[in-house]
């Protein structure tokens, strides 16, 4: 009798946390993935094109963790273009990442980063603002970073902008 009750008990502990687990990675694919942001730089030739890049999906062995779409960055502001998505998830963050290449391996935590805000939305125009100060030229890549469970979403790799383009 004693081990029927053990048992259950057990098993309705791991089953709680199992389907808690489970519900924190369904939760967004369920209530969020269909959210579009739609924010747009009202005047971009009265900003300064500093560079401009393509997210990847860094990993096309991970279906969970992929990006696609445009990221513009302005002196002030980054961004995101309305082809911009990315796969659901929680807590995600833009950063703006020293580094040029960044992959699964790279520590992107451990770089000095500069988180610009957790994600709007996972697909859409979004803008996100730069602080004062900041030398967008040190940086090399914008990144969607998972901070909940510090897992790279997609990086994309900026390439400087030619004078006069917009």
């Amino acid at each position: 009798m004693k081990r029927s009750i053990l048992v259950f008990v057990l098993g309705g502990l791991l089953g709680s946390a199992a389907g808690f687990a489970l519900g924190i990675f369904v939760y967004p694919f369920i209530f969020l993935a269909d959210i579009t942001a739609n924010e747009r730089i009202d005047d971009p030739s009265a900003l300064t094109l500093v560079a401009r890049g393509t997210f990847i999906h860094a990993n096309p062995a991970d279906p969970i963790h992929y990006g696609r779409g445009g990221v513009r960055v302005y002196d002030g502001v980054v961004h995101l273009e309305q082809d911009f998505q990315v796969g659901p998830g929680p807590k995600f963050h833009v950063y703006l990442v020293p580094d040029k290449q960044v992959t699964p391996d790279t520590d992107v935590g451990g770089s000095m980063f500069i988180d610009l805000g957790r994600l709007k939305a996972f697909k859409g125009g979004q803008n996100y603002p730069v602080p004062a100060g900041v030398d967008l030229a040190a940086y090399g890549s914008v990144v969607i970073w998972c901070e909940q469970f510090g897992v790279l979403i997609s990086p994309a790799q900026l390439v400087a902008a030619k004078e006069g383009a917009g």
